[in-house]
């Protein structure tokens, strides 16, 4: 619905545009117009219309999803069911805080995990429990059990990749 919003008006508007250059500019359209014009005229109108005006915006929108979660290889990697449990809880839990491109997130307080070297299991697994490195930054225990385990194995997964 808020896509309508967003799109309705700016279809109109492209709609008289299209409408006003092709029948001849201002005086010209208002005399197509009072006059209905050719049928030549109308079925061109509609056709850019649906073409320019529904198709090329569904095709954005339906194609959005396939950039969501992922950058360059990560995009179309096929992750298993318990990377993507990870995934999940890593958006749920750890995106606020945390970089990593992955997810396309963008926190501001916590180390980009994409810039870190050596991400693996363990790493993530103590930084979890601890709280990042201990220094309070990052509340600790977080994650638990297969939670965290789930966690960890996604971010050494797509962590700089």
């Amino acid at each position: 619905m808020e896509v309508l919003l967003v799109l309705v008006p700016f279809l109109v508007l492209g709609v008289g545009v299209i409408f006003v250059a092709f029948a001849g500019g201002a005086g010209r359209a208002r005399e197509v117009y009072l006059s209905r014009g050719g049928r030549a005229f109308a079925a061109v109108i509609l056709l850019l219309y649906l073409v320019l005006g529904i198709a090329v915006p569904a095709g954005v929108i339906a194609g959005r999803d396939e950039s969501l979660g992922g950058v360059g290889s990560l995009r179309t990697a096929q992750l298993t069911d318990r990377e993507k449990e990870g995934k999940e809880l890593f958006e749920q839990t750890c995106k606020s805080c945390h970089n990593l491109d992955a997810v396309q997130a963008h926190g501001v307080t916590g180390p980009d995990l994409d810039e870190l070297g050596g991400v693996d299991r363990q790493r993530v697994l103590n930084a979890i429990k601890n709280g990042g490195t201990g220094q309070g930054r990052m509340p600790a225990g977080l994650l638990t059990g297969e939670d965290a385990q789930a966690v960890a194995l996604y971010v050494e997964r797509v962590a700089g990749q």
